[in-house]
């Protein structure tokens, strides 16, 4: 009787199968294949936003090459040197007026009144303003050749706006209408000559410059206090180190030639390289990923400095310590924490946290911490807290299906030879899932770096590299970051522009920096499974 109910069952699913044959395949295979597809999908996704982003972004080094040719050709490259000799004089002259302030501040803190303060320093302020005036001739003449360069550049876009009109009426059969069009050609070997006559003018007026720093160096007045004499020695180093760089650009203005090309290298080297993000400037646009690439680092680097100790230790506490009621109502809790927007959490950014950091950083007792007290309220410190709650839950979750992996006959073992919970957790449980914690906060590394409207919201949006040398407080300057510059400016750029493009190199390098976060979080643990296995 029961080999007939067999036979009858079998019977049964064997005309299912047939039933339900598709193109020969059977539900069974259809089935396995639906989901077995996932991988396929997954690849082919890659693929395309790999090409889609390789195809945007390719004609970049080309226009920029471009860019950086008119640069030399209008003679902007040219006036840059002198430029830079200008704003490092323009930067000494911050630092002496910082001492000023230095000094002035000691005076009235030792008891001096405003007045007796302004009065002590008199001499010191006649020096600083003849320091000052020095560079007055350069920066007229920089002021002049500034004005021709970006002629030349201004007459060079005209003529090409001219060439695609031209080109757009000819496309559409408009010739008459074509040949109206009038384009002003560049000469640039005599348009460029302006800026080359200028040469000894330049030469006698850096030698004056130099000459005229000498000199006030060795007269400069003599402040109280040991502080403000060490400073005033500082300041007379870096000056003569300044003093010291003239023959160099005197020799790059004398060797410049406008007609040399730029190789295709320095287009690509510019941008890898490059510390300035500077777009829709009347002199020179810049697409360089330094700033952009170290603002997303330090952000990253303070989100996990707070993310791993609190998704790691909640991981270990709910998985090693905690009673199930606790279990209940803390893994939920932080679970939770992924399910809130990213924009609200700006937000919160904004109007709270920011805020209430910069307040506690003017609490006195606090000033021992590097950075306090600090006036932005938007900074990399603020963009790290926030992006370390969004990670916290990528970072506990994984980090506790490592814990769970380890065999239970590994904490048994410990504690039969008399280890207690503490030294078990820490000597046998944590180092057997390493690997698997290591891989966790790699993939929570990944959602960070990957973030946008947090970083777009908090971190401040300076396009610009950090001060390192204030140490730690570096973490409370403001930084922009790769994610935060494509969501500000995609919208606003022409399709198929230099910026356009760049803005999709940024997007690329981002790209291969989370795949590579993620590969190497996937090899560990693959390495992990097979340790444990």
């Amino acid at each position: 009787m029961e080999r007939t109910g067999s036979n009858h069952f079998t019977r049964t699913v064997l005309t299912t199968r047939r039933r339900f044959r598709f193109f020969g395949l059977t539900t069974e295979d259809l089935i396995r294949s639906f989901f077995g597809g996932n991988a396929v999908v997954a690849i082919v996704v890659l693929a395309l936003i790999t090409i889609f982003l390789l195809k945007e972004g390719a004609g970049f080094f080309g226009q920029n090459r471009e860019n950086l040719q008119i640069y030399r050709q209008a003679g902007l490259e040219y006036v840059d040197f002198m430029r830079g000799q200008v704003e490092g004089h323009t930067t000494l002259t911050r630092s002496l007026s910082a001492l000023r302030l230095q000094q002035f501040q000691a005076s009235t803190a030792a008891g001096l009144g405003a007045e007796a303060a302004n009065a002590a320093l008199t001499d010191f302020d006649a020096f600083s303003d003849k320091f000052s005036d020095t560079v007055t001739p350069l920066r007229g003449m920089v002021s002049d050749l500034t004005d021709v360069a970006t002629a030349i550049k201004e007459k060079f876009i005209i003529a090409g706006d001219k060439r695609e009109e031209r080109r757009q009426l000819e496309a559409v059969g408009r010739d008459a209408d074509a040949a109206k069009v009038q384009i002003a050609e560049v000469n640039f070997t005599t348009e460029i000559r302006p800026l080359l006559d200028a040469r000894p003018a330049y030469l006698e007026a850096s030698r004056d410059l130099g000459t005229a720093l000498t000199a006030l160096l060795a007269a400069a007045p003599v402040l109280a206090g040991p502080d403000a004499a060490v400073a005033l020695e500082e300041f007379k180093a870096t000056t003569r180190a300044y003093v010291a760089g003239f023959p160099e650009i005197a020799r790059r203005v004398e060797t410049w030639d406008y007609t040399l090309p730029v190789p295709l290298g320095k287009s690509l080297s510019a941008f890898v390289f490059g510390r300035e993000w500077l777009t829709a400037s009347f002199w020179q646009d810049w697409y360089g990923i330094i700033p952009l690439l170290v603002g997303s680092i330090m952000v990253s680097l303070v989100a996990l400095l707070l993310a791993v100790p609190l998704g790691v230790g909640a991981a270990i506490y709910i998985n090693q310590v905690a009673t199930p009621r606790e279990q209940q109502l803390i893994k939920p809790a932080i679970e939770f924490i992924s399910a809130i927007p990213s924009v609200v959490l700006g937000f919160f950014g904004i109007a709270v946290l920011g805020e209430a950091l910069r307040q506690l950083s003017g609490v006195s007792w606090l000033d021992w911490v590097p950075g306090f007290p600090f006036s932005e309220r938007l900074n990399i410190l603020t963009a790290g807290c926030l992006l370390a709650l969004i990670s916290v839950p990528t970072i506990f979750t994984l980090s506790e299906d490592a814990l769970n992996n380890v065999p239970r006959s590994f904490k048994e073992a410990s504690f039969a030879l008399g280890a207690n919970r503490l030294q078990t957790i820490l000597r046998i449980i944590v180092p057997a899932s390493l690997s698997g914690i290591i891989s966790a906060v790699l993939l929570g590394l990944g959602r960070v770096i990957g973030e946008t409207m947090v970083v777009l919201l908090c971190a401040g949006n300076r396009i610009a590299i950090p001060d390192f040398t204030a140490g730690l407080g570096v973490v409370t300057q403001p930084v922009h970051t790769m994610t935060g510059i494509i969501a500000q400016e995609m919208g606003e750029v022409v399709q198929g522009s230099i910026h356009y493009r760049a803005l999709f190199m940024v997007g690329l390098v981002l790209f291969f920096i989370a795949l590579a976060i993620n590969y190497a979080a996937q090899k560990i643990v693959r390495r992990y499974r097979i340790s444990i296995g």
